[in-house]
């Protein structure tokens, strides 16, 4: 066998693994994800996004309203999987 018949036969034989392997590629469903990677909110039920969507309301007075600073520190908590630190009762004053 000469050279130029086994570099035709190695051709072909390329063509033909590249055309199978587009056939089978083309023919193969898509399976559906198992499950979400992220849990799914319900943001109408949502009560942080529910407050969230009323500081983004305000625009900039929402950073000098305490009950939107309270909104992004639990904001950041929930985004970085912290758990809220218990909130002390006021302690009176003279004591």
């Amino acid at each position: 066998m000469d050279g130029k018949m086994l570099a035709r036969i190695g051709a072909i034989m390329f063509a033909a693994v590249a055309i199978t392997a587009t056939a089978i590629e083309l023919t193969r469903k898509d399976d559906a994800p198992a499950s979400s990677p992220m849990p799914q909110l319900h943001p109408a039920t949502d009560p942080l996004r529910l407050a969230q969507r009323r500081c983004q309301q305000l625009g900039q007075a929402a950073a000098s309203d305490t009950e939107c600073l309270r909104v992004w520190v639990e904001t950041r908590d929930r985004f970085l999987g912290k758990t809220p630190a218990p909130i002390a009762p006021p302690t009176p004053e003279g004591r």
